[in-house]
């Protein structure tokens, strides 16, 4: 980043007008989300989890204390390999999303099938990061990710976003980026599960492009512009990370109208098909 966040957090003045600026866009994006999320039919394929099926599973519970575990396998390779392990500490993170399915297949033996759909759910997250690479942050994969997420539960939105990260960037180039990434996106798809089995985030066009948006700006954009702070600075200060979080408002705000887009186009066709596949194969239960 060099000198730009300590230059624009120098001046205020500058700094006030640029959040006035990206203000307006956000305004934008909402009205995208709200015209994108009317349409017709919604009551065909718009569920919530039933009341008497909120529980969570012990792979998401397992899940979510894997999820304490990442940030210190993050922690552990900035400030104790220097940030240059990132092969090592990405897979890591592939091996500790994978443990809730190694606890869930001791007690059964696994279904090819089961481990196949994650595996097309990651290869069109992948094909779509890849697909629109000439567009910077105009990507699919957030709504892949929660569409996962919704469809087969949290633990498989994380992996899928886990994977996802990972896979890409042998694309678009591994860097001490990727952990980042594959946490922001796995997190993305494991509260979309979860929410939506505690029948908070309903399956419906409207909230799932609403959460797609307000989650690709807050959560992948709060984790990824601090990243960069702590990867490139030696000492970093609250300056910088406020000046990190206004240069990338533009970009979070790019990506998230991509995911209210993609949402809108593919996650009723997408869920309807994986809700056929669930009842034929009895996949996920």
């Amino acid at each position: 980043m060099g000198n730009e966040p300590t230059q624009l957090a120098a001046d205020p003045i500058g700094a006030w007008r640029y959040v006035g600026l990206m203000l307006a866009l956000a305004a934008e994006v909402i009205a995208a989300v709200l015209a994108l999320s009317y349409g017709r039919g919604k009551k065909e394929w718009a569920v919530q989890t039933a009341s008497g099926n909120r529980k969570l599973s012990k792979r998401t519970v397992a899940t979510a204390m894997i999820l304490l575990a990442i940030p210190l396998t993050i922690y552990f390779g900035i400030f104790f390999l220097g940030d240059r392990k990132f092969y090592f500490i990405s897979l890591l993170i592939i091996l500790e999303t994978m443990l809730p399915f190694f606890f869930v297949f001791e007690r059964r033996k696994p279904q090819a099938r089961e481990l196949v759909i994650i595996a097309v759910l990651c290869a069109i997250g992948v094909a779509g990061r890849t697909a629109f690479f000439m567009l910077p942050q105009f990507k699919p994969v957030v709504a892949v990710v929660i569409i996962a997420g919704v469809a087969f539960g949290g633990e498989t939105g994380f992996l899928v976003g886990a994977m996802t990260g990972f896979v890409s960037n042998m694309f678009f180039g591994q860097g001490s980026w990727t952990p980042w990434q594959m946490f922001a996106f796995g997190l993305i798809g494991f509260l979309a599960g979860v929410l939506f089995k505690k029948g908070i985030l309903p399956r419906s066009k409207s909230a799932l492009c609403v959460f797609g948006g307000l989650a690709t700006f807050i959560i992948y954009g709060g984790l990824m512009n601090p990243s960069f702070v702590l990867t490139y600075q030696s000492k970093p200060t609250l300056p910088m990370f406020l000046a990190a979080y206004l240069q990338g408002i533009p970009f979070d705000l790019v990506h998230a109208l991509a995911t209210v887009v993609f949402l809108s186009i593919s996650a009723r066709p997408m869920l309807e098909k994986l809700d056929r596949i669930k009842v034929k194969y009895g996949l996920m239960t």
